[in-house]
């Protein structure tokens, strides 16, 4: 069966850095689209960084500059490089996998920036 699984996330203070990895299995992992959404409470889940199977790249505006998702098909895992973490980062972070009509999500992993 598909599994995509999170990992990475933690407390961190303002300015710091995490990289959350997300591990697939069940798919061919080189074909899909992937990417990275978060969810904090009482807000909508929003995209926060996605990766085409051919590597191009699109970012959420308030984390350009500062987070970089890249993937390794070769290990099926798609990562997610966050730096000079604000506050406003804090929340659950989902990663996502879709071809066509497949759509898969990961359990999600929880990112908490806080002093």
């Amino acid at each position: 069966q598909v599994q995509l699984v999170e990992s990475g996330g933690g407390l961190v203070q303002p300015g710091g850095s995490l990289r959350l990895s997300c591990a697939a299995s069940g798919i061919i992992f080189s074909v899909y689209n992937m990417g990275w959404y978060r969810q904090a409470p009482g807000t909508q889940r929003e995209l926060v960084a996605r990766i085409t199977s051919t590597g191009n790249t699109n970012y959420l505006d308030s984390v350009k500059g500062r987070f970089t998702i890249s993937r390794d098909n070769a290990e099926s895992t798609v990562y997610l490089q966050m730096s000079s973490l604000k506050p406003e980062d804090t929340g659950v972070y989902y990663c996502r996998g879709r071809l066509g009509s497949s759509d898969y999500w990961g359990q999600g992993t929880q990112v908490t920036v806080s002093s």
